[in-house]
């Protein structure tokens, strides 16, 4: 299975820059560019929350356009982040799989891939951190409960863990120990898959490894002394998630720029390998 994680695009309405220095719409074309041309075709695309930077509906128009301009007929998931709005999202969207399945969250189920996949909504409205809370919680047990024995992946936007930066763990997922106590219960759950944070990071809550994607506009800042919540403009990037033969997960961060090369491996005469 082949499955590109892409995050955090930010969309914003044509012309207007985030921050007054990110051209986000421009960088979130160049990713979606980059998962069209990406080869082998991936069994899917998924992209963890925070698709447009305000949830203005000229900013889901825009990433429509986009979505349908460089993936279409490509399978894309999709789920909301803290800069989403649910409803505009929902409306502006609806055609990709999943988005209005429930009628509150964008939370669902997608059952024919390899690995199981459960899209989960930790959306706070009005909050930069996230939250699952009873119901969500609740939800998530009884469709774990459906499958027992698949191998399954956890996608959400916030991520459930604390990541050493001060900025990030201010707005993580706030009840990720609940979410940890259900998980024990449910030892199927290999990978939890998020965005949010703006860089590659790895943690892990009870059995399953949580894979945090970077974002294809701009990094979060890596400032452990004095972390300020800034951001830096490093090149963006995405995940490819592969499960071999073994049956096994392994993720490669891969970035969006292209850069020289390939060049052949030539080995020294003096190299000691064979």
């Amino acid at each position: 299975m082949i499955l590109l994680h892409l995050s955090d695009l930010h969309v914003r309405p044509p012309g207007v820059a985030l921050s007054r220095v990110v051209e986000a719409s421009h960088l979130a074309e160049r990713a979606l560019r980059a998962a069209a041309a990406f080869r082998p075709l991936p069994d899917a695309i998924l992209i963890t929350g925070d698709l447009a930077d305000c949830g203005l509906e000229a900013e889901y128009a825009e990433l429509a356009a986009m979505l349908r301009r460089h993936l279409g007929g490509r399978r894309v998931l999709l789920l909301a982040g803290n800069h989403d709005r649910r409803e505009n999202l929902r409306t502006a969207l609806a055609e990709f799989e999943g988005v209005t399945a429930d009628p509150a969250d964008v939370r669902y189920v997608v059952e024919d891939l390899p690995l199981r996949l459960v899209v989960l909504d930790s959306v706070v409205p009005g909050a930069g951190y996230g939250a699952l809370g009873a119901e969500r919680l609740a939800w998530l047990d009884a469709r774990l409960a459906e499958a027992p024995a698949r191998p399954t992946l956890l996608a959400l936007h916030h991520p459930p863990m604390l990541s050493g930066l001060a900025a990030c763990d201010a707005i993580n997922l706030r009840d990720y120990a609940a979410l940890g106590a259900l998980l024990r219960r449910h030892r199927q759950v290999e990978r939890i898959l998020c965005g949010h944070h703006h860089r590659c990071m790895t943690g892990r809550l009870g059995d399953a490894v949580i894979t945090v994607a970077p974002a294809a506009a701009h990094q979060g800042a890596f400032e452990l002394d004095d972390d300020r919540g800034r951001f830096v403009m490093e090149p963006p990037g995405y995940l490819v998630h592969l499960r071999g033969a073994d049956g096994a997960i392994v993720s490669h961060n891969v970035f969006v720029e292209s850069f020289p090369g390939p060049f052949p491996y030539l080995p020294d005469p003096d190299y000691p390998g064979a």
